[in-house]
């Protein structure tokens, strides 16, 4: 009869270590795309959200060797480690740096991005969270649904920015004329007592 604590922290192990690898690839993808950000507000949150991210690799880490990883989170933070300090880091930048005609349109394609990656993440914990309240595991339980929360903040965040943004690749690449928002606004009619008013005056 197999161990089933063994296996409990065996499948915890494996999903920390998949999502420890994520957050080590969003920490290159939020570098590449705060580089080529000129929005402020846009710019300060993803700064914010790399900071989250690397908190979110290191907890994941934590709780994985007090799971036993051992050598397999050893080896997942060395992968992760070159990864953000390779070329290739800014191979991935260069790559949607090519994606649009324009800045604009650049913004909103990492934009969009993100937005997936961050769904991504939030399933990701979920599952995390729901394995370890199904096998006891309180503290891993915990700390997934801390990250949950900050990345569902942080997609709340992007669902808000992505019509901004679209907005702004509309300005920059559609004539005024073929805009709504370049239309003159209809005269509003009258109100009753300004017709009231000039009643009164004839």
């Amino acid at each position: 009869m197999a161990d089933s604590s063994t296996t409990a922290s065996s499948k915890l192990v494996q999903y920390l270590i998949e999502a420890y690898a994520k957050e080590r690839e969003l920490e290159r993808s939020l570098q590449a795309h705060i580089a080529m950000t000129d929005r402020k507000p846009y710019k300060k949150r993803l700064q914010a959200h790399l900071r989250e991210t690397k908190q979110h690799a290191k907890l994941v880490e934590r709780r994985a060797r007090k799971l036993g990883a051992g050598g397999l989170i050893t080896d997942a933070v060395k992968e992760g480690t070159a990864l953000v300090k390779q070329a290739a880091a800014l191979g991935k930048g260069q790559l949607h740096a090519m994606r649009g005609s324009g800045l604009e349109e650049k913004l909103l394609k990492n934009a969009k991005t993100e937005y997936s990656e961050e769904h991504e993440e939030i399933a990701t914990y979920w599952a995390i969270e729901t394995l370890a309240e199904e096998v006891g595991d309180k503290e891993t339980a915990k700390v997934a649904r801390q990250i949950r929360r900050e990345e569902e903040r942080m997609a709340s965040f992007l669902e808000k920015q992505i019509p901004v943004l679209t907005r702004a690749v509309a300005k920059a690449e559609i004539p005024a004329a073929q805009r709504n928002s370049s239309r003159p606004a209809r005269r509003r009619k009258g109100t009753g007592s300004s017709r009231k008013k000039a009643g009164s005056r004839s």
